[in-house]
């Protein structure tokens, strides 16, 4: 009978294995299948990437001929970033030709073998940002086509308050996210000597890359993700009013309860008085920002408001200095990236604080109240 016993014991335990492998086959949830087809292509068509009368993709419609530039393509058109990646037959990492207006970002841009491998992002300072995966095609067109280096290079050392009349407004770009959120490791502001600048923003480590917070298809942020940390937000509007306990008063405006959006809008409104103050008195030809290119314009009246007729192309500014360009430049990046409290606000606020304390060279500023963020 004991010869028997330990066989049966080794039969059963063999049985209840595998009756715990069938019952746990039966009881577990099955693997999430991908998202369907027809809801990515609905968010999709609902995204700015395929809206085919943004000015992203219309601006040259009407040009002879109707092609979007070499210097263009690469992301205000689908044949351009292929050519970019180098999905042509081309060399990648260049464009090598305009091409036909009429396209937007399509499937094809993101999902192709070249996008597919691509792990890094080059940015307009000469940066290399690596292990990005798939994240490196929207940084690619999220990083501006101008950065700090290139003010730096356009005022070499000329004097900084000298009207010249090679000097011309520099321009950052259009949504600059992907840029602004590397910080210093990109130089993507004009960043003043012998001060130190933040790189990387990491914020949290399940919300890293783009796609983290972004949808992929429809690039919408969803609030409730973002109220499991931050319990004010239970829509997009919310997210302005996000701010940690250990957040300074960085404006110095007495108000500890306002959201980080609400510092640097203080700070960006201050930096922007005085940049007209210093064209006002130190230049002597009055300026005024509009959200027109070329952005900065004559203050024809000196009223320090956009009147009609004068955010107009043949009325831009022209009265460049050095150190008017450094200013500017700064004061346009932040416009240029409306996410900024959330991708690198300590970035924007030490490039605000520097510039301020720049411009108070020649005008009055009173940095007393406010915090530079270390």
């Amino acid at each position: 009978m004991k010869k028997l016993v330990w066989p049966l014991l080794v039969i059963f335990f063999i049985l209840g294995g595998l009756a715990a492998i069938l019952i746990g086959q039966v009881v577990l949830p099955p693997e999430p299948r991908p998202e369907p087809v027809d809801a990515i292509s609905e968010k999709w068509s609902n995204s700015g990437h395929a809206d085919r009368e943004s000015e992203s993709f219309v601006h040259w419609d009407e040009d002879e001929p109707p092609e979007v530039p070499q210097n263009c393509a690469k992301c205000h058109s689908a044949y351009g970033y292929l050519d970019y990646l180098g999905e042509d037959g081309s060399a990648a990492q260049s464009v090598d030709s305009a091409h036909p207006v009429g396209s937007v970002v399509t499937c094809s841009v993101c999902h192709n073998p070249s996008a597919n491998a691509k792990d890094a992002a080059f940015f307009p300072s000469g940066a290399t940002i690596e292990d990005l995966g798939q994240n490196a095609n929207c940084a690619e067109c999220h990083q501006g086509t101008r950065a700090g280096t290139d003010v730096v290079n356009a005022v070499a050392d000329l004097p900084e308050d000298e009207v010249n009349e090679e000097l011309s407004f520099i321009n950052v770009h259009y949504k600059v996210g992907g840029a602004v959120r590397y910080g210093s490791e990109v130089t993507v502001g004009y960043e003043f000597p012998d001060q130190t600048y933040v790189g990387f923003y990491p914020h949290v480590e399940e919300y890293q890359l783009c796609t983290d917070c972004h949808d992929a298809h429809a690039l919408t942020i969803t609030p409730s993700e973002c109220a499991a940390c931050h319990p004010q937000v239970s829509d997009l509007g919310d997210l302005r009013n996000v701010r940690m306990d250990t957040t300074p008063d960085f404006d110095g405006d007495g108000d500890t309860g306002e959201g980080v959006h609400g510092e640097i809008v203080t700070i960006h409104d201050m930096l922007y008085e005085h940049i007209l103050t210093y064209a006002n008195e130190v230049i002597g030809q009055p300026i005024i920002y509009a959200s027109a290119f070329p952005y900065w314009f004559n203050d024809t009246n000196g009223n320090g408001e956009v009147d009609e007729g004068e955010a107009v192309f043949p009325n831009q500014y022209a009265s460049w200095t050095p150190r008017l360009i450094k200013a500017t430049y700064n004061y346009h990046l932040v416009v240029e990236d409306p996410g900024g409290f959330m991708h690198n606000a300590r970035y924007l606020i030490q490039l605000m604080y520097d510039t301020i304390d720049n411009l108070g060279e020649m005008v009055t500023v009173d940095l007393a109240d406010l915090i530079r963020p270390e």
